[in-house]
């Protein structure tokens, strides 16, 4: 990316900042910027993610000047992966501890931003957007999905793709432990899971010696499914156009795929 073109993508998130404000009360505001989150999610599947974009990048075959988006790029796992095989990455995340762990990946080709992805990120910036690992789904206010979905529809060239890649509820549900404790460097980790109509709930007690009380935060996921996905692209613009249910890319089933990822275009 040349310098002018980072330029234009600053002015767009400083200018989106100051139409709109970052929720800092947020459950996921507050949990994913906390050591204790980063150490009970720190031995996430580096190869699995690795061969997961090997798969993406076979399947969609981007050409070598391809600009890609990771929204919710965590600490850039993903994104690294792309840069390797040469495409030009932006990632963005909310959470500013993540993203400023990406940041010592930083190359020319390379960059994150601490970024709402409920703001504007551009405007016909990008050939590819992704968003990995079930980080979507989140907001109480089903506003805020679409209200994120028109912003990558926004963000995307016409003719762009975007990959969702989510839960599949049907399956997490039946396969859902219900508790489980963890023990990580002496933080002792309560975790209980349940759903209801709308939400899948993992609920993270933390007891910590550094604390008078125990530490509590509840993670919550949509329960999202195709035609639900498909409505929201519609509605912005976009066509759904491949489901899978894995990271190998094998075929959907609503009762067995542990994953549901979803690959959509922006129409022209």
């Amino acid at each position: 990316m040349t310098g002018k073109t980072n330029d234009y993508f600053q002015a767009e998130i400083s200018d989106s900042r100051q139409r709109n404000t970052i929720d800092e009360s947020a459950w996921f505001q507050r949990w994913f910027n906390t050591s204790f989150y980063h150490q009970l999610y720190a031995n996430r599947d580096q190869k699995e993610a690795a061969d997961f974009i090997d798969e993406l990048v076979w399947e969609l075959n981007p050409t070598p000047d391809s600009r890609i988006l990771d929204l919710g790029c965590g600490n850039g796992r993903h994104s690294k992966r792309l840069l390797s095989k040469g495409f030009d990455v932006t990632g963005i995340d909310l959470a500013s501890s993540s993203i400023r762990e990406a940041k010592k990946w930083e190359t020319s080709t390379l960059r994150f931003y601490r970024q709402d992805m409920r703001m504007p990120f551009g405007k016909n910036s990008f050939d590819y957007i992704f968003n990995f690992f079930t980080s979507f789904g989140y907001f109480k206010d089903s506003f805020d999905d679409q209200r994120v979905v028109h912003n990558i529809s926004s963000a995307l060239k016409p003719g762009g793709l975007v990959v969702m890649d989510y839960i599949n509820f049907p399956y997490a549900e039946r396969n859902l432990k219900a508790s489980e404790i963890k023990e990580i460097d002496g933080v002792v980790y309560h975790i209980t899971r349940w759903s209801d109509d709308k939400f899948i709930y993992k609920r993270i007690m933390i007891e910590e010696h550094l604390f008078g009380k125990p530490l509590i935060y509840t993670e919550q996921i949509r329960k999202f499914t195709v035609e639900d996905f498909d409505g929201l692209f519609r509605n912005s613009s976009l066509h759904l156009m491949r489901v899978f249910g894995d990271y190998k890319l094998g075929e959907y089933d609503r009762e067995t795929s542990p994953r549901l990822i979803l690959i959509a275009k922006k129409m022209v």
